[in-house]
């Protein structure tokens, strides 16, 4: 069995974007260098060569969908129909994935800078390490605001720390969870049966399926990207300015 047939790319690309300035459009569709962001990330899973491609979508579904569909012909669109976070969007994937057993890689579709041989590296690393999930991150030289990697000494991740819940000490760590993880297909919908949103947005995070694992002993890994700007996020219309300049100085 070869490497590409054993990955699934799952892509959340559900969100409104009610930062940009336009909230008719779904953020995915806001367009970096002539193109649609989702765009990007799509192009990077037919590098991979995955057998499996699943968008999820969401708000202005139809024309996301048809994108996905024009581009991407072999992508299959699942729907998020309430906007009810990360771990509640990957749920929805688990029909598709019902008969699919290998590496569940979860990509960002307002993350548009990521290259092949970075997510190639990661999904390499993860496989070599035999563990149930490896988390992309990166060093930035100022971190605020992005949740912290904490490691173990022997390297693996002991936790993501969020800045506001940080301690002084964990404050002065610069490695920042990046938000692309790739699973073990069986242990990914294990821990999502057991989140809650039991917290002040009253959504289901990707990331407390980490601590599920961690309850369980289960080892986590972690792969720094070789270049920062590859896992900047869009949220907003400067933001996607900065991208614009970043595609510029990335070595593709």
């Amino acid at each position: 069995m070869t490497k590409q047939s054993t990955l699934a790319v799952v892509i959340m690309a559900a969100g409104k974007g009610t930062r940009m300035k336009d909230s008719s459009r779904a953020k995915v569709m806001y367009e970096l260098d002539g193109k649609p962001m989702i765009h990007y990330v799509l192009h990077l899973a037919g590098e991979l060569k995955a057998s499996r491609v699943i968008p999820i979508v969401g708000y202005q579904k139809e024309t996301v969908e048809h994108y996905v569909k024009m581009y991407f012909p072999s992508a299959q669109c699942v729907t998020q129909e309430q906007q009810l976070g990360t771990g509640h969007a990957v749920m929805q994937t688990e029909s598709a994935l019902a008969d699919f057993f290998g590496s569940v890689l979860v990509l960002s579709g307002d993350v548009p800078l990521l290259r092949h041989k970075t997510i190639d590296q990661l999904v390499d690393y993860h496989r070599k390490k035999k563990v149930v999930a490896t988390i992309l991150t990166a060093e930035l030289d100022d971190p605020a605001g992005y949740g912290r990697i904490i490691r173990n000494a022997d390297h693996s991740v002991k936790k993501i720390v969020e800045h506001k819940d940080a301690s002084p000490e964990e404050l002065l760590v610069r490695e920042i969870n990046s938000g692309i993880y790739v699973y073990e297909k069986e242990k990914l919908f294990d821990g999502l049966k057991h989140i809650s949103p039991h917290n002040v947005q009253n959504e289901f995070y990707l990331t407390d399926v980490f601590e599920y694992f961690w309850r369980h002993h289960w080892v986590v890994s972690a792969l720094m990207a070789p270049h920062p700007d590859e896992i900047r996020g869009v949220n907003t219309v400067e933001q996607l300015s900065e991208a614009k300049n970043a595609l510029d100085r990335i070595d593709w």
